[in-house]
């Protein structure tokens, strides 16, 4: 037996694909020429972590958008003032807003997945938008003709159909990005919205039976865009009871950022029930000092002595550039810090005799 270990999802962007967006953007180069870099750029991405020895791949979001607006891209109805994503270091993010229904994706992640698969023969695992980050896009004054519940409905049935397509695409799991969670708490700290999030994200996940359940995960960090976070100042302790109550059997915690990371990892161990691997994070990646494998070892020796070896695993704490747009970490620094996780979840393993 080893420790699993699974890279989060988006990866840097090359600067080849960088220039290219920005290109598209002003309308100087066609969609076939962008996404035939972006099929290039998602086949190194593969290349790259296949030759750090990852057991299991992602595409690195590299044709995404971000990894919240993918379901978005061609929607018309929409608007550009929603939700505003307040960061520590003072920038924003600004999620559109519905102006009608019915609400549906425009584009599936399983389009991502296929298109990865076809550069591999290694188990790829696919991120996808939780339902509770999309429900962010209703208005909080009604849409005429077109209520809140009959959009969550919708909403719900699309996510359901994503994470289906990605299942039966092959995906080795199905990865949700919950990193509204914690932020949830920071919105409204009665917890109000949160137990709003976790039972929309249950309504969708209470839709497969245990065999999938066992190929879906959760993750949650306080966010990572340029080099800041959104709510790393809400207490862990708020959000990871009501987490567990996810229907998955896998969770993605970011970790390694946390001030007091053994205390946390008491309060997983509280909430940890049978059949349910957690995969800490080890790697920092808004933090521009590459961990060594032997820390990345000593974080993982730390958290066996709270999670059972068979239900455990790493990650990074977040991916490294879920938006397009973000180019705060390079791409050789995101690769050097999957490589030291890899090397050190190796090391940990052997050290705890696997």
């Amino acid at each position: 037996m080893s420790i699993p270990t699974e890279s989060i999802g988006s990866i840097p962007r090359p600067r080849a694909l960088q220039t290219a967006l920005t290109e598209h953007a002003e309308g100087r180069l066609p969609q076939a020429e962008l996404t035939s870099i972006q099929e290039q750029a998602t086949a190194d991405t593969l290349a790259r972590l296949e030759q750090l020895g990852c057991d299991v791949l992602v595409d690195g979001d590299q044709a995404k958008p971000s990894s919240i607006t993918y379901p978005l891209a061609g929607m018309t109805d929409l608007a550009p003032d929603g939700v505003i994503i307040p960061y520590a270091d003072g920038h924003t993010r600004q999620l559109p807003r519905l102006t009608a229904g019915p609400f549906r994706y425009q584009v599936r992640a399983e389009t991502y997945l296929r298109d990865a698969l076809r550069h591999t023969d290694r188990p790829v695992k696919q991120a996808v938008v939780a339902p509770s980050a999309l429900s962010l896009l209703y208005p909080s004054d009604p849409i005429g003709g077109y209520s809140r519940e009959a959009f969550l409905s919708d909403l719900a049935d699309e996510a359901e159909a994503d994470i289906r397509g990605c299942l039966e695409a092959g995906a080795h799991c199905v990865q949700l990005d919950f990193t509204e969670g914690r932020l949830s708490l920071k919105l409204d700290p009665s917890g109000g919205v949160l137990d709003s999030f976790i039972a929309l994200n249950n309504d969708v996940l209470g839709r497969f039976d245990e065999a999938e359940q066992t190929r879906l995960g959760v993750h949650t960090c306080p966010g990572a865009d340029h080099d800041s976070t959104h709510s790393l100042d809400v207490d862990y302790a708020s959000l990871l009871p009501k987490l567990f109550q996810l229907k998955a059997g896998n969770f993605y915690l970011q970790l390694a950022s946390e001030p007091d990371p053994e205390r946390v990892l008491k309060i997983i161990a509280d909430q940890l029930r049978p059949g349910v691997r957690v995969f800490v994070g080890v790697t920092d990646p808004i933090s521009t000092t590459v961990e060594t494998p032997e820390e990345v070892r000593d974080r993982v020796l730390l958290a066996a002595h709270y999670i059972p070896v068979d239900q455990l695993g790493t990650c990074d704490d977040a991916g490294f550039s879920p938006y397009a747009d973000d180019t705060s970490t390079s791409r050789d620094l995101a690769f050097a810090k999957i490589e030291a996780r890899v090397r050190g979840t190796a090391l940990a393993a052997e050290a705890l005799g696997l």
